[in-house]
């Protein structure tokens, strides 16, 4: 939640420079100017009221199924965002009343965001349908099971795949309508539209873990079964909830990105009318090298899962294999007083989160310096339009296709297909997508979101000193590169190197060790 909470804000913040930036190319006066600058945080101010209003017609009556919650949901979604469009146009009017725009431009500011409004609503409701075990394309996971584990992969990253179709769908025509009506700064005012609902969006994306915690807790304090499948079914809600944050952060964060590369073009040394030749020597290796950027990103990030869950399991076998000795030598059912530490695996979770994520981190902010200094400007826009293509696509694959595995594992345990609860062979193989699916949904796919939004910010703040012509700096470049190289050693070390005190051995001479 906390994640997913900065990652919102990070795009709100972005998309409020973005506008801030293109609204010196676009005001004709100064009292445009001002208009165009006061506008996005007049929407900002004005959603925040308007999310909190929503949430209070959010609510279900006593036995409700998972279509009432999700309408529920929904209600309060729609209630904020019809909140927001009148907000907005009233504050159209009001810049136009105090002189700032004429009636004409504002209002077609006001569709702008309009726009935003409406294709986050749209990803959202697409994200649902691929994620929520309530429609077809999540229970064709589930049912796919009965042919064994790998049927299981395959259809849901089919159904991750084919989820993309209706976002980038979306996004394509957000930009062209924007484009067509304000020009670039359109899709600016466009991205704070679609954030403007973000009090009300987080908030469903913050039920999930919430409800999944709650289901934790009831299972370990061996309460009552009927609670428990409760606990599921507000569980099953949360992951498509969790999973509609994430299609509406990835549609936010493409729109952000893409009015911040429009700033970057405009603050940069590129000579004002001069375009970027698709045929030029640095533009297609520019855009190869940025699509690569977020599966190379994506690839560190399911890696470092990997080694932090290899870890985990194994300070747990050695735990129990203690347990097992003390039990050994006390007797049957005495173990001594043995007590599980849970403080270890935590501690391993945290320092492998902030050790492993050094690299990636260190990649988004220098790849982009790199390339603007070794090819220049132009190279550089077309390694952000690399990056926002694949990434985006990418994004919204692994995070569809985590949530849609997930919720088929829940289909199952639901009890929805006769004969084939817990422990069948069936639930094992959902089982087997859902361990799949965590890194996706939690990790690389909301990850890619801030990949493309924070190289476009590096690339706009580094701009002014990025040279036209390849090659200028190259030199710049090669020391960069060479310290990225460095860091990377080093981090590799941090993460290959073995604690001597983290794992004892054990008596029988097996020893666990942390790879």
């Amino acid at each position: 939640v906390a994640g997913m909470g900065a990652d919102l804000f990070e795009s709100y913040v972005g998309s409020i420079i973005a506008c801030l930036t293109l609204a010196h190319d676009v005001a004709k006066t100064d009292d445009e100017l001002t208009g165009y600058s006061v506008y996005p945080f007049l929407v900002a101010g004005g959603g925040i009221v308007c999310s909190v209003i929503g949430t209070l017609f959010v609510s279900v009556k006593e036995g409700g199924n998972m279509n009432d919650l999700l309408w529920a949901l929904r209600r309060g979604l729609a209630v904020a965002a019809l909140l927001v469009v009148v907000w907005t146009a009233v504050a159209c009017k009001l810049l136009v009343h105090l002189g700032f725009w004429e009636t004409e431009g504002a209002f077609k500011i006001w569709g702008c965001v309009l726009i935003g409004l409406v294709a986050g609503l749209v990803i959202g409701s697409a994200t649902e349908y691929a994620t929520s075990f309530e429609y077809y394309p999540t229970q064709s996971i589930a049912r796919s099971g009965f042919h064994g584990h790998a049927p299981v992969i395959i259809q849901g990253m089919g159904v991750g795949m084919l989820s993309t179709v209706v976002p980038v769908i979306t996004i394509v025509a957000s930009i062209l309508a924007c484009t067509a009506l304000s020009g670039l700064y359109g899709i600016g005012i466009a991205g704070v539209g679609m954030l403007s609902t973000l009090g009300i969006t987080l908030a469903t994306d913050a039920y999930g873990p919430v409800a999944d915690n709650a289901g934790g807790i009831a299972e370990m304090a061996e309460m009552d079964p009927r609670v428990r499948e409760n606990t599921d079914a507000l569980d099953a809600l949360g992951n498509t909830t969790a999973a509609t944050g994430k299609g509406f952060a990835i549609g936010s964060a493409v729109l952000t990105a893409v009015a911040l590369m429009a700033s970057f073009l405009l603050t940069s040394q590129i000579p004002a009318g001069d375009t970027v030749d698709i045929m030029g020597d640095v533009v297609i290796p520019g855009i190869l090298m940025g699509a690569m950027l977020p599966f190379v990103f994506a690839a560190l990030t399911m890696l470092s899962v990997r080694r932090g869950a290899h870890a985990i399991m194994d300070e747990v076998k050695r735990q129990f294999a203690i347990r097992e000795k003390c039990i050994a030598e006390n007797g049957p059912e005495n173990d001594g007083g043995w007590k599980a530490d849970s403080n270890k695996c935590v501690g391993i979770a945290t320092r492998s989160s902030v050790i492993e994520m050094v690299m990636p981190g260190a990649m988004a902010v220098f790849c982009p310096v790199i390339m603007g200094f070794a090819l220049g400007a132009k190279a550089l826009a077309a390694m952000l339009v690399g990056a926002i293509s694949s990434g985006f696509l990418l994004g919204v694959t692994m995070a569809n296709a985590g949530g849609a595995w997930d919720n088929a594992k829940k289909y199952v345990e639901a009890g929805n297909i006769a004969g084939h609860g817990k422990k069948s062979d069936l639930h094992k193989a959902t089982v087997t997508g859902d361990t799949v699916g965590d890194p996706f949904k939690d990790t690389s796919g909301p990850s890619l979101n801030i990949l493309i939004k924070l190289m476009s910010i590096v690339s706009l703040v580094f701009a002014p000193i990025f040279p036209v012509k390849p090659y200028e700096d190259l030199g710049i470049a090669c020391i960069l590169l060479v310290f990225l190289g460095i860091l990377g050693a080093l981090v590799t070390c941090c993460i290959n190197r073995k604690d001597p005190n983290q794992y004892d051995n054990l008596e029988d001479g097996t020893e666990m060790s942390q790879k």
